[in-house]
């Protein structure tokens, strides 16, 4: 975690603060960087977030 958080230019504790939903709305910036870091397409982030199982149990929008 301490790996990919440095790589994408974030610190470790807004990651994990990502990971565990407390930061509800990341900035696309953010998430655009992890992704890249990960190996994966924004298209792939997006599908993951947008499966009905994942939409049913994500927190409330702010």
């Amino acid at each position: 975690m301490l790996d990919t958080a440095l790589d994408a230019g974030v610190s470790p504790e807004t990651l994990r603060k990502i990971e565990s939903g407390r930061v509800a709305t990341p900035a696309f910036p953010t998430i655009a960087a992890i992704a890249d870091v990960l190996g994966l397409s924004l298209d792939e982030v997006w599908a993951e977030i947008s499966r009905p199982e994942v939409a049913a149990t994500a927190p409330p929008a702010a």
